[in-house]
């Protein structure tokens, strides 16, 4: 019986997660408590920054050491870690961020939920290039999500977001940790060699990688670099690493795309939806199937970068697209611009409230 934000601590430590910096924020602070109860005795570490910037900052030199790591915030936490995300995917560190978000803008209120930062994961850092966003919906995907996303975030070594938020990360679940199927665990490929080049790697691979501190020199900048870490301003060199940024996340998209589904033959609407709104989602459709309503739906657990692919597939037979969000629209916009030759409906709303079941039924039924 365990709050999300405890899955996701117990997830990060199945990942092999040894180190945690971060600095209290509600509603993220219980990540910080729980890490604190599990690492010590796992001959991991545990750290209270003295403010955002410092705690990311301990996680990326963590990270450069040949650590997996983690940290912890909120929407305002967010903001500050800006600077520092940019220098993760500038030089290729792998990170998982924990986003417990809150009502914002600004500081908002601390105490409420809303899924208030989809687009600033996204667009929070400098050059625009691709970052990763999982977005559990209960307790269970807080634990396996938080795999997953140090999985992504070795491989492709690359910022993961866990957008989780107030609702899902203070509230408590019965889960059987035990029984439930993980990936397998993956680890950052290490360089073989001689004449390490840090940046070196295929046109939509991640570089090999060697952590700082060895025998072999690693060099970090986060200014424009080619693979021998140096700092250019060679327009050839900056496209092609440019490039490789992107494509090292855009080629790879079906296989990063995590959701759940719920496919009713029969039936003419199609509700998209992320996040604790899911599980509203959830009871009303099976409300109204009770009803006679028929009505399918698919949860998106990979909100970042979009898939594409998976939401014109299971679009596909459906007339009537519905996308529900716990604020005024940050993704909708996506899922239209896919979706570019269907009707797409939205309802939102993101002022301290949970969207509830009978609110979504109305919104099916027109009444």
């Amino acid at each position: 019986f365990m709050e999300g934000n405890e899955a996701l601590a117990r997830g990060a430590i199945a990942a092999g997660c040894r180190f945690f910096a971060g600095y209290p924020i509600t509603p993220a602070t219980t990540i910080l408590n729980s890490m604190l109860k599990l690492l010590p005795g796992l001959e991991g570490v545990c750290l209270q920054g003295e403010d955002e910037i410092a705690s990311i900052g301990y996680c990326i030199g963590a990270s450069l050491a040949g650590k997996k790591v983690l940290t912890a915030t909120s929407g305002p936490g967010i903001s500050l870690y800006s600077e520092q995300i940019s220098f993760a995917i500038a030089c290729e560190i792998p990170l998982v961020i924990a986003d417990v978000q809150r009502l914002g803008p600004s500081t908002g209120s601390a105490t409420r939920g809303a899924d208030s930062d989809i687009q600033f994961l996204r667009w929070g850092s400098t050059g625009g290039v691709p970052v990763i966003v999982l977005a559990p919906k209960d307790v269970r995907d807080c634990y396996e999500l938080a795999v997953y996303a140090f999985n992504y975030a070795e491989e492709f070594r690359c910022p993961v977001f866990i957008a989780s938020n107030k609702e899902i990360g203070l509230t408590r679940q019965s889960i059987d940790l035990e029984s439930i199927a993980l990936p397998p665990i993956s680890e950052r490929r290490l360089y073989a060699g001689d004449a390490y080049l840090p940046f070196a790697a295929e046109p939509d691979l991640s570089p090999p990688f060697l952590p700082i501190g060895g025998k072999t020199l690693v060099r970090t900048t986060s200014s424009t670099h080619g693979e021998d870490g140096y700092i250019t301003t060679d327009p050839v060199v900056i496209t092609r690493t440019q490039h490789r940024l992107r494509e090292k996340i855009n080629n790879h998209i079906d296989r990063i795309a995590l959701f759940d589904e719920e496919l009713i033959e029969n039936a003419n609407t199609l509700v998209i939806s992320y996040g604790i709104t899911s599980c509203a989602v959830k009871n009303a459709v099976r409300q109204l199937r009770r009803e006679g309503v028929l009505v399918s739906t698919l949860t998106l657990k990979t909100l970042w970068p979009v898939p594409e692919q998976l939401l014109r597939e299971k679009s596909r037979p459906y007339r009537r697209i519905v996308v529900l969000e716990m604020n005024l629209g940050q993704y909708i916009q996506e899922v239209r611009r896919v979706l570019c030759d269907k009707d797409v409906e939205f309802h939102g709303r993101m002022d301290g409230e949970l969207i509830s079941p009978r609110e979504i039924m109305e919104v099916i039924t027109g009444g």
